[in-house]
């Protein structure tokens, strides 16, 4: 028996449980799934299992460190559901009777979850009550190199669902977990949500099913003449070390205006950035880039571990590296997405416009569509790097990958998974939140008719 109808018929299985659960939560009440979810991240965020979970992960994935998964846990798995609690998810969600229009939410089925290894630990929790929100069975399928962590994960959940009385097969892990078995996954279940790479979420979307995938990230962020340069430096560190830069949102380059470079690069180096010397600069693109693709051995590594591999004598207390850069694209690889603990810095001297030029430069090069920001506090920068830019979110002012996602200290919605829009080949750019595991039907009665005449219509052109 080969390989591919094994994957079939293993997948079938796990979605023939699937399905029968779900029938069962086509019943539930929109007090029954909120308990449920309040439950599920109780469940993982107290003391023990988000302690476990966060070990396991950098133990399993050999990527990032404890302290920041830990407060992934805390923050994205708390703060999703603080963004679920009191929405309708369940029935008539919504009634506008000047229209005679009333929306009825109804649940997608079964969801296949693609699992990126660079975020084991909060992921497939903030899918899971995604899932149950909205009344659905969610099939998790992780990375091979990081199976025991989400089972681990998902057999807390399955004891929450069992605790209340409810199917267990709402939330299901693959315990086989493979290329082949993901691939059937997303051909067999009812929506997919694939967050990780460009080649996985490709497949999703050519699995002959609804999919919601991310684009690739390489945020690059503006620092205007009126920024709080010692403030954007520290927001900087903060974002590029967080989890060791396994997030496609941290900062991967700046664009720095020149009156302010010098000293905007002093501040980088006292919060820890270690600024790479014309000679080391290419020791360390030797070390992070093999036959042109990125090596895997740098990603979400410590800057020691970059150092050694690159063979830079690294000086004690330096946690990120700082690289100048002039050019864009395959010439000059350090403009590109780098996930690990690098950025790259450019500098500007005419008008703004010349920021964002570079800006749509590089993100063009990776990351359409994914993300820019800006430290400033002049609002008209602020306004055209917004207006022209093909991104989908510009952070003001923010650590990039600790805001896009969603923050306490902003209005985004949590999640960990950022559309790009068409810019960078996905279906929506919003963050991708537990509004789209739903199908809506719409019950229209009948209105006063509201026809125009042509004069309201026309009247702007008629007399052209």
């Amino acid at each position: 028996m080969s390989t591919e109808i094994n994957a079939k018929e293993y997948v079938a299985g796990l979605v023939k449980r699937a399905r029968a659960a779900q029938a069962v939560a086509e019943s539930f009440t929109q007090e029954q799934v909120d308990k449920l979810i309040t439950a599920v991240v109780w469940s993982i965020v107290k003391d023990g299992p988000a302690q476990e979970i966060s070990r396991l992960a950098v133990e399993e994935s050999r990527m990032g460190n404890y302290e920041s998964k830990y407060a992934k846990l805390m923050v994205k798995c708390k703060g999703t559901l603080r963004d679920m609690l009191g929405e309708k998810s369940v029935g008539v969600i919504e009634r506008d009777d000047k229209k005679g229009i009333i929306k009825i939410a109804k649940p997608v089925g079964v969801v296949g979850a693609i699992l990126p290894c660079t975020n084991p630990e909060a992921t497939p929790v903030i899918k899971a009550i995604m899932g149950i929100k909205t009344r659905n069975a969610v099939i998790f399928a992780p990375h091979p190199r990081t199976n025991k962590t989400n089972a681990y994960i998902v057999n807390i959940m399955r004891g929450v669902l069992k605790k209340y009385g409810v199917p267990e097969d709402l939330l299901i892990a693959i315990e086989q977990p493979s290329l082949e078995v993901s691939n059937e996954l997303m051909k067999q279940c009812d929506l997919v949500l694939a967050t990780g790479g460009g080649a996985l979420v490709k497949a999703a979307y050519s699995s002959g099913t609804p999919a919601y995938g991310v684009g690739q990230g390489n945020a690059c962020v503006v620092v205007d003449e009126t920024a709080d340069l010692k403030d954007a430096a520290n927001k900087v560190m903060r974002s590029k070390t967080f989890d060791l830069a396994t997030s496609c949102s941290t900062e991967n380059s700046m664009v720095i205006h020149e009156s302010v470079y010098d000293e905007f690069v002093k501040n980088l180096q006292a919060e820890g950035g270690y600024l790479v010397s014309a000679a080391e600069k290419p020791l360390l693109q030797k070390g992070m880039w093999v036959d042109g693709h990125l090596n895997n051995a740098i990603v979400a590594q410590s800057a020691e571990t970059i150092a050694k591999i690159a063979g830079i004598s690294l000086p004690a207390g330096k946690t990120f590296f700082i690289v100048e850069e002039t050019g864009v694209g395959p010439d000059y690889p350090f403009s590109g997405e780098k996930l690990s603990v690098v950025v790259t810095l450019f500098k500007y001297s005419k008008d703004f416009q010349e920021a964002i030029d570079k800006v749509n430069a590089i993100t063009t090069y990776h990351g359409r569509g994914h993300s820019c920001g800006i430290h400033s506090f002049n609002e008209d920068h602020i306004m055209a790097l917004s207006l022209n830019t093909k991104t989908s979110r510009v952070m003001v002012r923010q650590p990039q990958c600790l805001a896009n996602s969603g923050a306490w200290t902003n209005g985004m919605p949590m999640t960990l998974t950022l559309g790009c829009g068409t810019w960078g080949g996905n279906i929506s750019s919003d963050n991708i939140t537990w509004r789209k595991l739903i199908n809506v039907t719409w019950v229209s009665a009948p209105i006063e008719a509201n026809m125009p005449t042509d004069e309201e219509l026309f009247g702007a052109v008629m007399k052209d």
